[in-house]
């Protein structure tokens, strides 16, 4: 047991599991304005609703990292920044991130099942989308996009999880996830850059260089904030939700402030410190907006 959970904790260590906290706070908000909209007790979702949302989040999410390190263990054995990861480095095997893969697909699985029919049938759509980004930097530099596009998938599923219905509010919500994750991940691949080149592999700053590659990312910020405005109009949102948007426009601005092609020094704080805020900042106004001026 005490091996077990030594490798189980490594496990975590590997997929970043506090990093979870990125896009959850977006499917909660989803989940939060789709019980308004639907008219339920208090304007809350149930309790044991919310918690097979978390589930199905934790296990989706949990799935795709695991699986990624697993898919690309060799490719990071060869980039001095990645060698130390937990299966290059001998520390886990394949077979045993294999299985938690498994187990944390099972749980995503088992939460859809008991969320209702649509979500459980439309499951193995999104276990394709989260799966199969892993491959998608062998030959396509936009790899960035599908990562966003693939976590965009949890603010829609939580409004579905409520409503059993689809509505522009989710969709919008999805979208700007798709845009967030996938301009942050644009920052994040700036380390790689050389690496990516010579390896044949493909990303944004490979591609067209990290000047431009950081424009892209951006403009794709950008439209993330235009995003969140257009959500506060379609959900009859208010001025406590608008100011949350100002507070996230400032912390994207100030995350593009500290990284540039030339120093990429903090492209780790950009990346793992002001994004969990990003989200987590939002959501806290969204339940002041809900609750203070419903």
């Amino acid at each position: 047991m005490r091996e077990a959970a030594r490798r189980l904790k490594i496990i975590l260590e590997m997929i970043k599991f506090e990093h979870t906290i990125f896009a959850l706070p977006f499917a909660l908000i989803s989940a939060l304005l789709a019980a308004r909209a639907s008219d339920l007790p208090h304007g809350l979702p149930t309790a044991a609703m919310t918690a097979w949302i978390v589930c199905a989040m934790v296990g989706a999410r949990s799935a795709a990292m695991a699986f990624n390190r697993m898919v690309d263990s060799r490719i990071d054995a060869r980039n001095p920044r990645t060698s130390m990861r937990a299966i290059p480095a001998g520390q886990l095997t394949l077979k045993q991130v294999g299985l938690f893969t498994l187990g944390s697909l099972v749980v995503f699985e088992i939460a859809a099942y008991e969320i209702n029919p649509l979500c459980f049938a439309l499951s193995p759509a999104a276990i394709i989308a989260i799966l199969g980004y892993s491959f998608t930097k062998r030959f396509t530099a936009l790899s960035h996009i599908v990562l966003g596009l693939a976590i965009g998938i949890a603010p829609v599923g939580a409004w579905l999880a409520i409503t059993g219905q689809f509505h522009l509010v989710p969709v919008l919500l999805g979208a700007t996830v798709m845009f967030w994750i996938g301009g942050f991940d644009i920052i994040y691949a700036l380390q790689d850059t050389d690496f990516d080149r010579a390896s044949g592999l493909h990303s944004l700053p490979q591609s067209m260089g990290k000047s431009r590659a950081l424009w892209i990312s951006r403009i794709m910020h950008l439209t993330m904030v235009m995003l969140l405005l257009a959500v506060g109009y379609f959900a009859h949102l208010h001025t406590l939700y608008f100011l949350g948007v100002a507070v996230v426009a400032g912390l994207i601005t100030y995350e593009h402030s500290i990284v540039s092609p030339d120093d990429l020094s903090r492209v780790n704080v950009a990346f793992f410190n002001l994004n969990g805020w990003v989200s987590l900042a939002l959501f806290g106004f969204v339940i002041l907006d809900r609750l203070v001026l419903r």
